[in-house]
């Protein structure tokens, strides 16, 4: 009892915790990096009152943000929450050097063990980090809620905006040795954040990115995805021009419709976004990391002064393949960045070709099996087509190929003034006919890209992932997701399609398609939507199919080796049934068989 008071020791104050944690997130950077960070932050900083910060235009400049796209307040804003942390209440911040060397680690993912749960707390960190607090748009998703309202004719989601439970296991193992991170994120921990009653956080009712707000910066985020950490986003700038800039619009606005109906609602709340993010643009963040990585590479170091340097011939600067090698009709850059938000961009970028399209090669499973069979690695299909009319005609190929499906019962699964299709598949198993059951395998996706981005992975319900058949079998085309027909099946039902739960058909003719998505049953082969919570069906007219490679050199060569194999057994068959070529010797070898002579008669061999 009675022990002195000043043998207590002072907790340490706001400004020391966020020197000490600012401290062990420079220590995830690489000396150099941090040399060039400290050299960029001081060419850069402006003065005021002898504090050192950043301001808008000035991170605009330097990180070389098209104007056209008006992104810059919208970063900006983002930036300045981040650098708040772990004390998101005081947002937004001064961006000096302690802030900015938080926000650049956390937006190239270097943080490690300071945010333990990884790309779960970045998601929420940068979902708070755009989000607004309105108390008007809170009173607009209240009155939302309380209606419970549901738009399955515009494709919106499900009843009301209900928010999913934030739970509370934290990785201890992972902070055990981390103590000043642990006392920062208790100080105002992001997940109790979230807990709190706040007015301010993330799950309180008004908390939302607002729609325009994130359409600019998902035009960003498709123009960043395949940056490289050296390479500088002004090199990119014929993407945001003219025609070029209108398609970058409109594959925003397919994948902003994934999480709202803009025209009824004003922004993404949390539970839309933890709900959307984690099935349908796992990677949409990725770019960040290269784009702020710019500030860990400094223009005024030229390393080939150095000293050592000088006996050293400078190796020449590699020249990067295009990103896009072949020009398809359906797959164009911005298509590419919107696919690899759920494909990882390693994979696609600087890496397709273009094994089959339709328009060049011709609408035949024949030409597409000679393009595409002997590819022996991942493949992305694309189909593109315009929705047939609710009144089906009653004659013609159209009416044939709606004869041989169910009745719809299902209505449209987006709005109608928006007719153009695009869905797709992606595989990494060989594509190969089927005769008895479905390839594939349970890493395969269904896609949708317009008008509504959407993702379906494949489920372990069944395993009727892909089909390839050729008539007279029934059913023939190519289909995912639907049970392949038995011999003993009826001719009776034959001619019907059991169309999955999930499932996209392509007829044998290449000519239409039907997409199904049977909410109700909860899915087949492949899992149904995040987004679109009710059934629905599409039924299209083809335009354009194009198939895409995923490879190098390496497998183009295989393919290569394939084909010329093929080629010569083709040729070697020829010459069993049709001779070997040389005509003297052919009719020398019949006449020794007695097959033509003077005594037999034969056909002519010229």
């Amino acid at each position: 009892m009675g022990q002195s008071l000043s043998n207590e020791v002072t907790p340490p104050s706001k400004d020391e915790i966020t020197a000490d944690l600012a401290e062990k997130f420079a220590r995830k950077c690489e000396p150099f990096e941090l040399y060039c960070f400290k050299d960029n932050f001081k060419s850069l900083a402006d003065h005021q009152d002898n504090v050192r910060y950043l301001k808008e235009d000035t991170i605009a400049r330097f990180l070389e943000l098209p104007d056209i796209l008006a992104v810059s307040p919208v970063v900006f804003h983002m930036v300045s929450y981040i650098g708040a942390f772990p004390f998101l209440q005081d947002a937004p911040a001064v961006l000096g050097f302690e802030q900015m060397i938080m926000v650049v680690v956390i937006m190239t993912e270097r943080y490690n063990k300071v945010l333990a749960k990884g790309a779960t707390s970045r998601r929420k960190l940068l979902f708070r980090s755009l989000a607004v607090y309105d108390r008007k748009l809170s009173e607009i998703v209240r009155h939302q809620e309380e209606a419970g309202t549901s738009e399955p004719s515009s494709g919106n989601h499900a009843p009301g905006f209900a928010v999913d439970e934030i739970g509370d296991d934290w990785d201890d193992e992972a902070l055990e040795d981390d103590e000043l991170v642990l006392a920062a994120l208790d100080s105002l921990d992001i997940n109790d954040a979230f807990k709190t009653g706040d007015s301010h956080a993330a799950t309180t009712y008004g908390a939302m990115i607002p729609a325009d707000n994130f359409r600019k910066l998902v035009m960003l985020l498709l123009l960043v995805a395949p940056l490289d950490a050296q390479e500088t986003l002004s090199s990119y700038a014929d993407r945001v021009k003219g025609e070029e800039l209108d398609h970058l619009r409109a594959t925003a606005e397919n994948i902003l419709a994934t999480f709202i109906n803009v025209e009824k609602s004003p922004g993404i709340t949390w539970a839309q976004f933890d709900n959307v993010v984690p099935r349908n643009f796992p990677f949409i963040f990725n770019g960040f990391n290269p784009l702020f990585e710019h500030f860990f590479f400094s223009k005024n170091l030229d390393l080939s002064k150095r000293k050592d340097s000088a006996s050293k011939p400078t190796a020449p600067a590699v020249v990067l393949p295009p990103l896009l090698q072949d020009k398809g009709r359906i797959l164009n850059l911005n298509v590419l960045s919107q696919v690899s938000f759920f494909i990882d961009g390693n994979e696609l970028f600087r890496k397709l070709r273009l094994l089959y399209s339709g328009a060049d090669a011709g609408f035949s499973m024949g030409s597409f099996e000679t393009k595409v069979f002997n590819w022996h690695a991942p493949t992305i299909l694309l189909i593109s087509g315009s929705r047939l009319p609710d009144a089906p005609s009653s004659s013609g190929s159209e009416a044939i190929f709606n004869d041989s499906l169910p009745p719809k019962r299902f209505p449209n699964g987006s709005p109608p003034d928006r007719e153009r299709l695009v869905f797709g598949a992606y595989m990494k198993q060989p594509w190969r006919h089927t005769h008895r059951e479905c390839f594939g395998g349970d890493d395969m996706l269904l896609f949708q890209l317009a008008p509504v981005h959407d993702v379906f992975p494949a489920s372990m319900i069944n395993r009727d992932y892909a089909a390839f058949t050729k008539p007279p079998t029934a059913n023939s085309g190519i289909n995912f997701g639907c049970p392949h027909p038995r011999t003993s099946q009826s001719s009776r039902y034959a001619s019907i399609r059991h169309l999955g739960p999930v499932s996209l058909v392509i007829d044998s003719s290449f000519e239409y398609g039907v997409f199904t998505h049977d909410h109700t049953s909860r899915g087949g082969a492949y899992a149904t939507s995040k987004s679109r919570k009710y059934d629905f069906q599409e039924r299209f007219q083809i335009d354009e199919m194009e198939v895409w490679g995923c490879g190098g050199d390496a497998e183009a060569k295989i393919q290569r080796e394939r084909w010329e194999w093929e080629a010569r057994e083709a040729e070697a068959r020829r010459r069993v049934h049709l001779g070997t070529g040389d005509v003297a010797a052919d009719r020398a070898l019949l006449e020794m068989a007695g097959l033509i002579g003077t005594n037999r008669s034969g056909g002519s061999m010229s």
